[in-house]
């Protein structure tokens, strides 16, 4: 076992019920916080800001409740109105990039009416503050984003059977039914993600796989830029070499060992982050996805990108491998969501220990965030070829964390859970292999890789909720892989 173990100072696990708005938010956030060590080695700023909707997410605030003189829960007179004032007063708080609209509705017709008059908001939560109405399954069975809550001991009847009809019919309704308000935050902030989504451009490099550039513009509004690696070079070519050099030695002064490849190599990694980043700068995109693998191997670019997906994935931006385009919206969703990078892996199962190996060349040392901890890392060179330079991070042990692919075309995310139990040292393989102990049956993680390819994205934290809730959100179903 890798003696990092020990020595490594980490947060306490993820809480999804406790995060704060810069966990949470993801996007130029996060990326504010990516600077800090940047700027005092005189390294210019990363990137333009992530997205910024024109307008903040529009959401309608439903309140549903039958009149206060009916005896029913919460109970006979109860003061919805201040109940009402108070929810909205917090929510707005919380919330401060989603504009809620609130209305109150008292039956199924007022329900349809607020439907009728809506052609702009971007979903709706209903909050259940009564019981009774026949409202929330007329919002939910509209085919829109809809958060459904229950406020304890008042909706909780009319919750109970309208989630479960939203879940049987398969609409667009994620639900929370807890005691802390934070729980109900963090659904609603789903919201933002998707309307960020919208405004955000994927920059890919060369053919690749994964799902269709259709698909992820039908399913999330995101476009895709695709260009070849001529454009790249040509960036490439023009990248300021002092200041490449500057990051070389920001990377080689921040790794806890340079292995392989010398100063020059690291340099023109720094050239081609250089590229990337002037290149996302220019299309104003998000994420940037390079078929790596086939442009080096065909002399098509001349360093591989690994150190500078590295560095964008630390600073709150997505830099994805081999123009995997799956992973790499999965990745920009996750960042969105929670604020931390998504670390793509060719997973290796050793059913002798209950493990799943998640391995690759290319693996963020800021996992839980651009302003969170960081862990050590090994630069090496790449290891099929053993060529360029690369990343061997040593990520921190005794974490669940989350992975999985959102699928545009077959409208579903796969998903599994594991803790991390140890960072393996192997010669064989890509730099980074991370061991984690599979929550559920390891054999059943056989099942899925011929129909969903061989990568996965892991995010640590259990974020199992959360992104059920943004698939719901999304009309995704869940494929439990374990």
């Amino acid at each position: 076992m890798d003696s990092s173990r020990d020595s490594l100072s980490r947060p306490a696990p993820f809480n999804h019920a406790c995060l704060s708005r810069r966990e949470f938010l993801g996007g130029c956030t996060v990326c504010a916080a990516g600077l800090i060590g940047a700027g005092a080695l005189g390294i210019a700023p990363v990137l333009a800001q992530s997205p910024q909707p024109p307008e903040k997410a529009k959401v309608r605030l439903v309140f549903t409740h039958i009149a206060p003189e009916t005896p029913t829960w919460p109970n006979i007179g109860y003061d919805y109105e201040g109940r009402k004032q108070r929810l909205t007063q917090d929510l707005r708080k919380a919330c401060p990039d989603i504009e809620f609209l609130p209305v109150t509705v008292r039956n199924a017709d007022e329900a349809r009416k607020v439907l009728e008059s809506d052609q702009e908001v971007d979903g709706y939560l209903v909050y259940m503050v009564g019981i009774w109405t026949g409202a929330p399954q007329v919002i939910g069975g509209a085919g829109r984003p809809t958060v459904f809550v229950d406020d304890l001991y008042a909706g909780s009847g009319e919750f109970l059977v309208a989630y479960a009809a939203a879940k049987r019919n398969g609409w667009k309704v994620a639900g929370v039914s807890s005691k802390s308000f934070d729980d109900v935050v963090q659904t609603a902030r789903c919201f933002s993600t998707l309307k960020k989504l919208k405004h955000s451009n994927i920059l890919r490099i060369g053919s690749g796989f994964g799902c269709s550039p259709e698909g992820v513009e039908r399913a999330f509004g995101t476009k895709v830029i695709y260009k070849e690696h001529d454009e790249l070079n040509a960036y490439y070519e023009k990248a300021d070499r002092a200041e490449a050099a500057r990051w070389a030695k920001r990377w080689m002064e921040g790794a806890r060992n340079v292995i392989e490849p010398t100063s020059a190599e690291l340099e023109k990694s720094g050239a081609m982050y250089l590229a990337m980043r002037e290149m996302m700068r220019d299309h104003q995109a998000q994420a940037i996805t390079v078929n790596c693998l086939g442009g080096f191997y065909g002399g098509k670019i001349t360093a591989y990108p690994c150190l500078g997906f590295f560095q964008l994935n630390n600073d709150g931006y997505v830099g994805a491998c081999e123009s995997d385009l799956k992973s790499t919206v999965t990745m920009l969703i996750m960042t969105y969501l929670t604020g931390r990078p998504g670390y793509i892996s060719d997973p290796v199962i050793d059913t002798s220990t209950n493990q799943i190996v998640y391995a690759h060349c290319v693996a963020p040392n800021k996992v839980y965030g651009p302003g969170g901890a960081t862990n050590p890392y090994d630069i090496r060179n790449h290891s099929e070829d053993r060529k360029g330079a690369a990343i061997r991070s040593l990520m921190p042990l005794g974490e669940m964390t989350t992975t999985l692919e959102f699928d545009p075309d077959k409208k579903q995310v796969i998903l599994h859970q594991a803790r991390t139990v140890e960072n393996i040292d192997e010669d064989k393989a890509c730099r980074t292999k991370l061991a984690a102990e599979v929550k559920g049956d390891i054999n059943k993680l056989f099942d899925y890789w011929d129909t969903w390819g061989w990568h996965r994205v892991t995010v640590y934290g259990d974020l199992k909720k959360p992104v059920e809730d943004i698939a719901a959100l999304l009309g995704f179903g869940m494929v439990y892989e374990a």
